[in-house]
């Protein structure tokens, strides 16, 4: 059945004539879907019993509530949606006045990175738009939230039709009415799709690099010898860059692989005369994996390093590890067959 949940105005216009409804209700519905955010049509009540009923023959809403909730010693919590292998999980992170949900847009991941959970488990389906706003309508902290990273499960640019329909949604005065500021999507550098982001979209763009070296990245990273980060920097530099939209680099840091004085020196030439932040991000260990994280001192020298070469650079806190849901570890039901789902 056809779900109503990431439809534009224009789009529940024509549910609502096919409905018998009068055209005004399209925007009732919308109002509904994105601004009180329903779980249901039962609460959409300034519509009439006949005409919600009428809509729930034809359609659904979208929304499905989580299967599981775990929380994080240090208040991070991972939901589960669905089950078995197309199962999704997202992160919401609070931080003081600041309430971030960290969004899936796929169900496991075709990038095959070695060091990342989601990419061992392979890829099991895109989501919809409506599979991603979920995300945002069912958890017990959707009203809370005021910001949003595309970086839990999935490559967002190989589903980037699914989720540029669900920024529109977030963005637009209709739906969420977000400023594109709240929202960063994060990629590993999809060159054909990166392009027409950058040509279409005002949210912020977070790449992730991990080695400033193409030979070394391709090791962990396969989409190197596809599309190599020197094209992704270079499409990256010939953007403007004038509006109040932000580009990040984000760099996980392992021992003796990409943490030495040669890969900081590498990655701020790469990087230099783009205005930009690196984030140096600690790895957490997965199993059947060569390297383990940096040690502390070494990431701040390394830190220190870039910023010495006019890099912004800041080394971002890890948050909900002992729940699985710091980077790199989103897997759905691998965690939970493990034993590592905790609710």
């Amino acid at each position: 059945m056809e779900k109503l949940l990431g439809k534009t105005p224009e789009e529940l216009g024509e549910v609502v004539k096919e409905c018998g409804m009068k055209a005004f209700a399209a925007g009732q519905v919308a109002r509904w879907l994105y601004v009180s955010r329903v779980r249901s049509f039962d609460e959409m009540t300034n519509i009439s019993k006949a005409s919600r009923e009428k809509l729930s023959a034809l359609y659904e809403l979208g929304v499905c509530a989580p299967a599981e909730r775990a929380v994080s010693s240090d208040g991070t919590v991972k939901y589960l949606f669905g089950e078995g292998p197309s199962a999704i999980e997202s992160v919401m992170i609070p931080d003081g006045e600041r309430c971030t949900l960290c969004v899936s847009s796929q169900s496991g991941c075709k990038m095959n990175c070695r060091f990342c959970m989601t990419g061992r488990g392979g890829f099991h389906g895109h989501l919809d738009a409506a599979g991603i706003l979920n995300q945002f309508i069912s958890i017990e902290e959707s009203q809370r939230l005021t910001n949003a990273v595309f970086m839990g499960m999935g490559e967002p640019f190989d589903n980037y039709e699914a989720v540029s329909r669900a920024l529109e949604v977030l963005t637009a005065p209709w739906g969420f009415a977000w400023s594109p500021k709240r929202i960063t999507v994060s990629s590993i550098g999809v060159l054909p799709v990166l392009e027409r982001y950058l040509a279409e979209q005002k949210c912020h763009l977070a790449i992730s690099l991990h080695n400033p070296f193409g030979e070394e990245r391709a090791e962990l990273m396969p989409v190197e010898k596809v599309w190599p980060i020197k094209e992704v920097v270079d499409l990256i530099r010939r953007c403007d860059w004038s509006g109040q939209r932000r580009v990040s680099f984000e760099y996980t840091m392992f021992s003796g692989w990409n943490d030495s004085k040669r890969h900081a020196d590498a990655l701020a030439r790469l990087l230099r005369g783009l205005e930009c932040r690196v984030n140096l991000i600690r790895f957490h260990k997965i199993p059947d994996f060569p390297y383990g994280t940096s040690a502390p001192g070494v990431m701040e020298a390394f830190r220190d390093r870039l910023s010495s070469n006019g890099i912004t650079c800041t080394i971002r806190a890890s948050r909900g590890e002992d729940i699985f849901a710091a980077c790199g570890l989103l897997a759905a039901n691998q965690n939970k067959e493990n034993g590592h789902e905790t609710v």
